[in-house]
């Protein structure tokens, strides 16, 4: 298999790539621990990052069945779904770039960490969604750039433009949730920072994506 990963470049700060408030969204900065499981798993990374792609497509689509009578949300959610699986190609091809065989993997604790704090009742439980979809996107931006110093120039290359684009899913989404919320959303929003924080500092047995550090 070809190189996948390589020592750091001189690069911009991780930092330097996102938007102030992406980074104060977030309550905490991804370990270093994770950073080097991951540099340890390289094919598990590409993979796990392809069904992220897919499954994000997925989340979009399953909102706009759901919720047909929000037109500002069908928009959105159209685009970010033709978004997502273009990138799940990209991530595919990638991979067979690589000779890395796509195969599927169990789903890390995150994104389930998080969806069971999700409130019953609608509007409450789209509020929900939308923040917590806000979350995942700006974690997956972070995530990227703190790789982005330890690849090659290829995937590093793309890695960087999709900063740019899970910056734009994530002010999506916390747009989405204020524009749908009865209320201000501000409570819900540090429920879920320190949700979010819990899952990503305490220890995971595998390695995925979005997992925790390495136990």
């Amino acid at each position: 298999m070809p190189e996948t990963l390589a020592e750091p470049r001189e690069a911009p700060h991780a930092e330097a790539l996102l938007p102030t408030d992406l980074l104060a969204f977030l309550a905490c900065r991804t370990p270093d621990a994770w950073v080097a499981w991951a540099l340890e798993n390289p094919e598990l990374l590409l993979i796990d990052h392809a069904q992220c792609e897919k499954k994000a497509a997925s989340t979009a689509m399953s909102l706009l069945y759901r919720y047909v009578d929000q037109p500002l949300l069908l928009t959105k959610m159209s685009q970010l779904a033709r978004e997502e699986l273009l990138h799940f190609e990209q991530v595919v091809n990638l991979m067979e770039e690589r000779g890395i065989v796509y195969r599927h993997l169990s789903a890390s604790r995150y994104a389930e960490g998080l969806r069971r704090h999700v409130r019953a009742q609608d509007p409450e439980r789209l509020v929900d969604i939308l923040i917590i979809g806000a979350f995942i996107e700006a974690r997956s931006c972070e995530r990227f750039a703190r790789l982005i110093p330890h690849l090659d120039d290829k995937l590093a290359k793309f890695y960087r433009s999709l900063v740019k684009s899970e910056g734009r899913h994530y002010e999506d989404y916390l747009m989405l949730a204020r524009h749908l919320s009865p209320a201000p959303i501000e409570s819900r929003v540090a429920f879920f920072a320190e949700c979010e924080r819990e899952l990503i500092a305490s220890p995971d047995t595998v390695f995925r994506f979005h997992s925790g550090v390495p136990a």
